[in-house]
């Protein structure tokens, strides 16, 4: 691994070839030299650059960036001042005032015939994806997770699926560049502590997140989501663990609201909740893998549902809120408390979605029938109370309540009133089948939903005249409760 250079004290200018502004400054830089103003050059990507200067033992290559690097170069030219290897002083660009004043001499009486100002060019240590790469290469990461090293011979992907850090499909190799750019995408250190995994109750950084959070595909930008859900999952009120050991089929839904949503590019409309959108089908999958791949929750191990489904792979969608709000809905977020405008997660333990049909229904009160009449299906058309759902309104549907100028609260409360189930059609034996409530509650009138259970959210694509339904598990102590967290701007 090379070692990073020790930086010279003196006067030292940075350079590069292909930036008409250290060509411009080339004469300057000569002269400086000659008069034994600036004590060392070093050129970025030209060891014969500046040509006035070459051959001259003041002239240093830095195609290896070790010099730019260490001293945090953005802009060439850059003068920098440099005394027991630190620099105190810089400018950057080329200015005859600033010039002027950094070398305590008047610039304009060579130099005259040069412009005012002209503005530096990007220096090579921050090319794309070269920050990383030199971070590594010299050492200067915060990462303190394990290195593994993998044979000349073996083929990446398949070492990482015998490890056993794979959710069944292929995953991004996380090498210490890809992490590094991943952590770009939050201000939190590399190694805070996010979160304690279940089950094995394992500590969980930053970094590890990152870590997963590669191996998903998410882009750096997707990190602070997958951050803020770790710490959701992680909580008693969600209760990670027990929906992981559950055998009942339910896995982490992660609802994305607010801002953030667009401005990565996640997909409300068209497919929502299935293939296509990178955002939508990495970050749930971030989650699953620190899950896995953290705390120890296999399939088969910890992990003992009967069926499960496929969005345990990763479940995550977000909300159409221009239309939404068009009709006087709040999204889910604000609705559980978060300021409006801003961005927040909602997590749920969910099972797959179902289709609600529903072609005929031209008003608002035959269309709430019917969804409510679907919504009893969730868990067991006899059983009630004990399990939550998620009602995912489709556009086409969502007009015909907005056309009676119905808004969510008023949907919830219509859906709730024709979702009051008589004890003597659920009770167990009712209609011939053993499954229901207790025989005791055959005279009472019993709710399938409790009163906070029923969650409403608007997505999908804008034709067909269907929505979905999200069965949950077990709600309250016994399981999990919906929990909303509100992410830290990632900027």
């Amino acid at each position: 691994m090379p070692t990073l250079p020790v930086v010279p004290d003196g006067l030292i200018a940075v350079v590069k070839a292909d930036c008409a502004t250290c060509v411009l400054v080339s004469p300057v830089l000569k002269a400086l030299v000659d008069d034994g103003t600036v004590t060392m050059v070093f050129t970025q990507d030209d060891p014969a650059f500046p040509a006035e200067l070459a051959g001259h033992a003041a002239l240093h290559d830095d195609r290896e960036l070790g010099i730019s690097f260490a001293l945090d170069i953005d802009t060439v030219p850059t003068l920098v001042r440099v005394s027991q290897g630190t620099a105190t002083d810089r400018t950057v660009g080329w200015s005859h005032e600033s010039w002027s004043a950094f070398l305590g001499i008047d610039t304009t009486v060579a130099f005259g015939s040069l412009p005012a100002h002209r503005p530096g060019c990007g220096s090579m240590t921050y090319d794309i994806g070269m920050p990383e790469m030199l971070a590594v290469k010299y050492e200067k990461t915060p990462l303190r997770a394990r290195r593994i090293e993998l044979a000349s011979a073996e083929d990446e992907m398949e070492a990482m699926y015998s490890r056993g850090w794979s959710d069944g499909l292929p995953v991004v190799p996380p090498t210490a560049e890809r992490v590094m750019r991943m952590l770009t995408g939050t201000h939190r250190g590399a190694n805070e502590v996010v979160a304690i995994i279940p089950p094995n109750l394992d500590e969980c950084t930053v970094e590890k997140v990152a870590i997963n959070a590669v191996m998903a595909g998410c882009l750096p930008e997707y990190l602070p989501i997958v951050l803020t859900a770790v710490e959701a999952a992680c909580t008693p009120t969600f209760n990670a663990h027990g929906l992981l050991a559950t055998t009942y089929f339910a896995g982490p839904v992660l609802i994305v609201s607010g801002p953030i949503a667009s401005a990565i590019g996640m997909n409300s409309g068209v497919n929502v909740f299935g293939q296509g959108n990178r955002a939508n089908s990495t970050i749930g999958r971030a989650l699953q893998l620190v899950i896995r791949n953290v705390g120890g929750g296999l399939p088969d191990g910890v992990d003992r549902a009967t069926f499960g489904n496929p969005g345990k792979v990763g479940f995550c969608f977000s909300e159409t809120e221009d239309a939404a709000r068009a009709a006087g809905w709040n999204n889910l977020a604000e609705e559980r408390g978060v300021t409006v405008g801003k961005s927040a997660i909602t997590l749920f333990a969910g099972e797959g979605p179902r289709a609600l049909v529903d072609q005929k229904s031209r008003d608002a009160d035959s269309l709430a029938r019917s969804f409510a009449s679907c919504l009893r299906s969730v868990g067991n058309p006899k059983l009630a109370v004990g399990f939550d759902a998620i009602l995912a309104v489709s556009p086409e549907h969502l007009r015909t309540f907005a056309a009676a100028g119905w808004d969510k609260a008023r949907l919830r409360a219509e859906l709730l009133s024709h979702l009051q189930l008589r004890g003597e059609d659920i009770v167990q034996g009712a209609g011939g089948i053993a499954e229901g409530l207790p025989i005791h509650l055959k005279d009472a009138v019993i709710p399938k939903f409790r009163s906070e259970g029923l969650h409403i959210v608007h997505c999908g694509g804008d034709a067909g005249m269907f929505s979905a339904i999200i069965g949950g598990w077990v709600s309250g102590a016994e399981g999990s409760e919906p929990i909303t967290k509100e992410i830290a701007p990632w900027q």
